[in-house]
């Protein structure tokens, strides 16, 4: 029989294996769905949503048909043998996917038990003794689904696996103060220093975030990872205050994350619009911008490292 933390359940979308962007060494990563926050340059718009969701593939689709016979709003129908999803009246009820032969429309979001995804990250565990790696749990926002992340984290640290958190820490405090208690390291997400700033982009201010952080900071190493968008965060004078928060939380290593477009297709494929909010038309940072932004944080005397 499962004990309490076994049986604690989560709703994830992704389990990255050999991941080594989400920490030190070789990694084993949970994606959470589910997020509060609104930051039109996700790149990872499926786990926005915190229910499952169909996601959909057009070269994949076969032209079966069953999807359309299986929906019960008229929301799929076929013209000239091409599927069209009228996303305005889909209900989310997931039949289409259970019936598609040819995995072209498929379900993002699979509630797992604590044991279950333990059982999943305790495979590579050679690996993570090799390598100084470990489990990580990242979204959405993993703290979304705090009680899972806190009792997965336990379990794992009771295998002896290093944790990480990769969060906006945009929660009480009380709910991350849990799985801080079962957490090696934090790799907490800084969008912008200013909180009118961040709440325009973001849809919330910074100001919890921000607070978290030097609490967090008193208990738990801290690397910072710093989505850089143009016209957004990469100011010098946001620079500066971020390469001072960054001291003052004894922050071991910053990431700059430069923008790009990876993640561009799979909004339609949610049936979601990409480019909300004014980030249509951003341009990925040239060179010169990243490495004086990378310059500010150093002159700090801060270790920096570009994406990663």
């Amino acid at each position: 029989m499962l004990d309490i933390a076994d049986e604690q359940r989560g709703l994830i979308f992704n389990i990255q294996k050999f991941s080594i962007q989400d920490g030190p060494g070789i990694r084993t990563t949970l994606f959470m769905k589910g997020c509060p926050l609104t930051c039109p340059w996700c790149s990872n718009p499926e786990g926005i949503s915190d229910e499952p969701e169909i996601m959909v593939s057009e070269r994949k689709c076969i032209g079966c048909k069953k999807c359309a016979e299986a929906c019960n709003a008229d929301a799929i129908y076929f013209e000239n043998d091409m599927r069209i999803i009228n996303w305005k009246l889909c209900t989310n009820c997931l039949e289409c996917a259970k019936v598609c032969p040819s995995h072209a429309i498929q379900v993002m979001g699979e509630y797992k038990t604590v044991n279950e995804a333990f059982k999943i990250a305790a495979q590579d565990r050679d690996f993570y003794s090799t390598s100084g790696g470990g489990v990580t749990v990242s979204g959405g926002e993993a703290l979304l689904q705090w009680e899972f992340v806190r009792d997965f984290f336990k379990k794992c640290k009771d295998a002896g696996f290093h944790t990480a958190l990769d969060t906006t820490a945009y929660c009480p405090w009380e709910n991350m103060e849990q799985v801080l208690k079962h957490t090696d390291l934090i790799l907490f997400d800084v969008k912008h220093m200013d909180p009118a700033m961040h709440e325009e982009k973001t849809g919330v201010s910074n100001e919890l975030i921000l607070e978290n952080l030097d609490k967090a900071s008193n208990t738990t190493k801290i690397w910072l990872r710093i989505p850089l968008i143009p016209g957004f965060n990469d100011s010098e004078s946001n620079m500066q205050k971020t390469a001072e928060l960054a001291s003052r939380t004894k922050a071991e290593k910053i990431s700059l994350l430069p923008y790009h477009e990876w993640g561009k297709d799979k909004y339609s494929s949610l049936g979601k619009q990409y480019g909300h909010n004014g980030v249509e038309g951003i341009l990925e940072p040239d060179s010169d911008v990243v490495n004086k932004c990378k310059l500010i944080l150093e002159s700090h005397g801060l270790e920096v490292e570009l994406g990663k």
